[in-house]
């Protein structure tokens, strides 16, 4: 009623038009029936800290294929790197929920002991080592970080590992 007191105005048109597309979805998926139970997905299985993989292999005992994350992202950033790391592509596996749980992926990220970032380096002063913009640059704390895994673990499964069995790698 009240866009009809509104004539010729582009916007009423806009929202009158929005208002018809939405109609149409609820109709639309009213009529959607299940075909088939979903699958619940599952974390990742790595091999223990004990008995680390091979830097070639280190994916391979991953259940849950993680899809490649969207573009424009620190997750993209951190997935694009992994290869010039000399990382299968399977190590995302690992190095997705690391990072998740040290930092949310937010390269603002800080804790009261001082790490920093990302990858949560402590002090967060040692990824200048990777860029001197490492306090605003995803990437420049990704590529520090991945450097820190490989130097340190070998491999994101390696210190996810780590991470899970001892809270920190």
């Amino acid at each position: 009623m009240a866009l009809a007191g509104i004539p010729g105005s582009r916007s009423a048109t806009l929202l009158e038009q929005e208002r018809q597309q939405m109609i149409l979805v609820d109709v639309a998926s009213k009529t959607l029936s299940l075909v088939a139970t979903p699958k619940r997905a599952t974390s990742p299985t790595i091999s223990s800290p004990s008995s680390p993989s091979s830097p070639g292999s280190a994916g391979a005992d991953v259940v849950a294929n993680l899809p490649p994350p969207s573009p424009g992202t620190a997750q993209s950033i951190g997935f694009n790197m992994l290869a010039s790391f000399g990382f299968a592509s399977s190590e995302w596996n690992c190095l997705k929920p690391l990072w998740e749980r040290e930092s949310g992926w937010n390269y603002k990220a800080a804790n009261a002991s001082g790490a920093y970032g990302i990858p949560q380096a402590l002090p967060g002063s040692k990824m200048a080592s990777a860029g001197s913009d490492w306090l605003t640059n995803p990437a420049t704390q990704i590529k520090w970080g991945l450097g820190y895994i490989k130097g340190t673990y070998g491999t994101p499964c390696t210190a996810w590992s780590h991470e899970q069995a001892d809270g920190w790698y």
